[in-house]
């Protein structure tokens, strides 16, 4: 998905947390996107406000593992060890959340950025492991190893393209774009099973991932109350409503973990 304007005054909104997690990869369709004859809406700079927060991990962080590469005599030229992404924490705090606005923005549409989002294969592994982009924004697909790729997605949603197209060692860059909204698109590598990563294609362009800090921002929203979503690709969606002011900073945290089930 990736990441727009700097806020003055804080203040934290009153939120309502669905705590109950699907614990699927939560890959349904956000709110439809805009047909072709929409009159798009300019964000406004002089009324806009800012979402930020944190997303917290409430449980003991579960061991990474590591990954195997040998199979592929260029994915192991590092000497560095290889780990999964499916769960990073640190200190507490979640990485590789996608998070957007889901409701609240009425009949509201808003243009798709012309500059794609890259997505490159770097060290035999997707590179950012969780992306956002807006409907109609194109993917631009990266291969930046010495070795073959195949870029292999599966989307749910039938006007979404399923990719599987190969890309020669330190190849030329492929672009795709999606017509539909749809939350954690799996890709993956057939030549390299241990490779994957996730697309969330968002109808608006009020979205983002967590950082290596839990921390997101969400800027350019005009004043208004709106339904957020928090969405991991295995602990599921969680759901908080905020309220944003003009010129202000509403400030909404998620927590995963507080359930007895067990990681998987």
């Amino acid at each position: 998905m990736t990441r727009w304007f700097a806020s003055a005054i804080s203040m934290v909104a009153v939120v309502l947390l669905s705590a109950g997690c699907n614990k699927t990869a939560n890959r349904s369709e956000v709110a439809p996107g805009a047909g072709p004859a929409a009159t798009y809406t300019q964000i406004d700079v002089n009324t806009a406000g800012t979402i930020s927060g944190t997303i917290n991990f409430a449980k003991k962080a579960p061991p990474r593992i590591e990954i195997d590469m040998a199979q592929d005599p260029a994915c192991s030229l590092s000497s560095d060890p290889n780990y999964s992404e499916q769960y990073m924490i640190k200190d507490g705090k979640l990485q590789n959340v996608f998070i957007y606005v889901k409701d609240g923005l009425g009949n509201k549409i808003y243009p798709a950025p012309s500059a794609p989002v890259q997505l490159d294969q770097k060290g035999c592994r997707y590179i950012p492991h969780v992306i956002g982009v807006m409907v109609g924004q194109p993917v631009e697909f990266t291969n930046s190893d010495p070795t073959m790729h195949n870029i292999h997605t599966t989307a749910e949603t039938p006007t979404n393209p399923e990719v599987d197209i190969s890309q020669p060692p330190k190849g030329g860059t492929t672009q795709r774009v999606f017509a539909k909204p749809e939350l954690m698109i799996p890709v993956r590598c057939n030549n390299h099973p241990w490779m994957n990563a996730f697309i969330n294609v968002s109808p608006n362009p009020f979205y983002a991932v967590s950082d290596q800090n839990g921390s997101f921002v969400i800027r350019g929203l005009p004043p208004g109350t709106y339904t957020v979503v928090a969405v991991h690709e295995v602990l599921g969606q969680q759901t908080a409503q905020v309220t944003v002011a003009s010129h202000q900073t509403a400030t909404v945290d998620f927590t995963y973990g507080t359930g007895n089930g067990q990681l998987r």
